[in-house]
C-alpha cells in the first residue's frame, strides 16, 4: 500500500468541543509525561519543532491532521497539560490577543525555572527575532495570528507560529528550534503549507549577497538610496516585470510590486545606526516587509545580487505521492517520526482502550495496511 498525504493546512473556523478537548489534554499529558522521563526535555523540543511529527501527534490526539486548527488547538492543549513546576517545559503565546502575552509568560516561566536575567533575555530575542523574520524576511501572504515558544527549564526551545491567507483560505505553519546558527540563513526547521508560485526569502542561502548589499545601501546616505530606488521606478510603473534598455531586455526580473511608499525618515534613523550586518538591519524597530523588499529590489535590478523568489515550504505534501510528485514517498522518515511517539503511547499511564485507539489513529494517519 503507498504511503501518501498532503498537508495544506485550510483554514477551518469553530472550536473544538469541549469533549474532545479534555480527551485531547489527558492523552497528550500521559504522553509527554513519558517522553520527557525516557527521552529528556531536549528530544521533547525537537520533535515539536518536527513538521512531521507534529502532524503525528495531532492525528494521535484525535483532531483534523491536515486543518489551521491542528496548530492551534494541538499549542492550546500543550499549554495546560505542560506544567512547568512538575515537567520542566512552558508554552508562551498562543492565537490571537494570546501571542500578545508571549514576552511576559516567557519572563514569568524563566523566573520560575530560576533561569538568570541575561537567559530570559535571549528566550525574548528569540520570539521577536522568529515572529520578525516570518513576517518581514520571508514575504509569503500569510500574515502571522498565532504563535507558541516551548521553553524549558535547560533555556532551550522551540517555536510554532501560524500565519493565513484570507485570499486562498490557507493557513502556514513555521517551526524553529533553539539548536539554530542564524536566524536569518534556513533557520526553519520546517515550514508546512500550501506552496505559493512567487515568494521573496530572504532567509534562503540564494539571498546571502542580497542580504550584504541591502546592509551596505542603508549605510549609505539615504539620499543616494533614494535616487537609486527612483531609477528603477520610473513614473507610472507600479511593478517591475523586466528591466529594458534601449528595448533590448537586458535583465529579468520577477513580476512582484515594489512597495508604494518607504518610510525615507526611519531608513534615515537606520543610517545613523550603521548596522553591521542584516540581521542588526531586521532587529531595528520600524524595519518591515515595506523597506525590506524596497532593498532587495535595488540589490537585484542595480547590483545584480538576486533575491530567492522560491517558496521555501517543505511539507506541502509532506510524504510524498505514489506518483514521485513532488517527490518519492519517504517512508524512513515517516517511521522515524513517529517512533518515539507509538512508544510513548505504550508506555503511558492510561487505559488499554486508549492506547489501541490511540496507535490505530496513528496506524491510519502513515496509511500502514493492516
Amino acid at each position: 500500500m503507498h504511503r501518501t498525504g498532503t498537508v495544506d493546512l485550510p483554514l477551518h473556523g469553530g472550536k473544538a468541543p469541549s469533549w474532545l478537548i479534555l480527551r485531547m489534554k489527558r492523552l497528550s499529558s500521559a504522553i509527554f509525561e513519558v517522553m520527557i522521563e525516557e527521552f529528556g526535555r531536549r528530544e521533547v523540543l525537537r520533535r515539536l519543532s518536527d513538521p512531521l511529527w507534529f502532524q503525528s501527534l495531532s492525528s494521535v490526539l484525535a483532531y483534523d491532521w491536515h486543518s489551521s486548527g491542528t496548530t492551534t488547538v494541538v499549542c492550546g492543549v500543550l499549554k495546560s497539560v505542560l506544567e512547568p513546576s512538575r515537567l520542566g517545559l512552558a508554552v508562551a503565546g498562543g492565537k490571537g490577543r494570546k501571542a500578545k502575552e508571549t514576552l511576559l509568560e516567557i519572563e514569568n516561566a524563566g523566573l520560575l525555572f530560576g533561569l538568570g536575567t541575561s537567559k530570559i533575555e535571549d528566550l525574548k530575542d528569540a520570539s521577536r527575532m522568529a515572529a520578525k523574520v516570518d513576517n518581514a524576511c520571508l514575504q509569503d501572504g500569510y500574515r502571522l495570528y498565532h504563535h507558541s515558544m516551548i521553553l524549558s527549564e535547560d533555556g532551550e526551545w522551540a517555536i510554532i507560529q501560524q500565519g493565513l491567507n484570507e485570499k486562498n483560505g490557507y493557513a502556514r505553519r513555521y517551526q524553529w528550534l533553539s539548536t539554530i546558527e542564524s536566524f536569518i540563513d534556513e533557520p526553519h526547521q520546517g515550514i508546512t503549507g500550501f506552496i505559493e508560485e512567487e515568494v521573496l526569502d530572504m532567509t534562503a542561502k540564494e539571498s546571502e549577497e542580497c542580504r550584504k548589499v541591502s546592509t551596505d545601501l542603508v549605510c549609505e546616505n539615504p539620499s543616494r538610496l533614494k535616487r537609486l530606488y527612483d531609477s528603477i521606478r520610473p513614473k507610472g510603473q507600479l511593478s517591475l516585470s523586466e528591466w529594458t534598455e534601449d528595448g533590448d531586455c537586458i535583465r529579468t526580473v520577477p513580476s512582484v510590486r515594489l512597495p508604494k511608499r518607504l518610510d525615507w525618515k526611519r531608513l534615515r534613523q537606520v543610517y545613523e545606526i550603521q548596522p553591521r550586518n542584516y540581521e542588526e538591519l531586521i532587529r531595528i524597530e520600524g524595519v518591515g516587509p515595506a523597506t525590506l523588499r524596497g532593498l532587495a529590489l535595488v540589490s537585484e535590478v542595480i547590483y545584480g545580487k538576486e533575491a530567492s523568489w522560491k517558496d521555501p515550504v517543505r511539507y506541502s505534501f509532506a510524504f510524498g505521492g505514489k506518483d514521485g510528485v513532488p517527490y518519492p514517498v519517504r517512508r524512513y522518515a515517516m517511521d522515524e517520526a513517529t517512533a518515539i511517539l507509538k512508544d510513548a503511547i505504550k508506555m503511558a499511564k492510561i487505559g488499554k482502550k486508549d492506547k489501541i485507539e490511540a496507535i490505530k489513529r496513528l496506524e491510519v494517519f502513515l496509511g500502514e495496511d493492516k
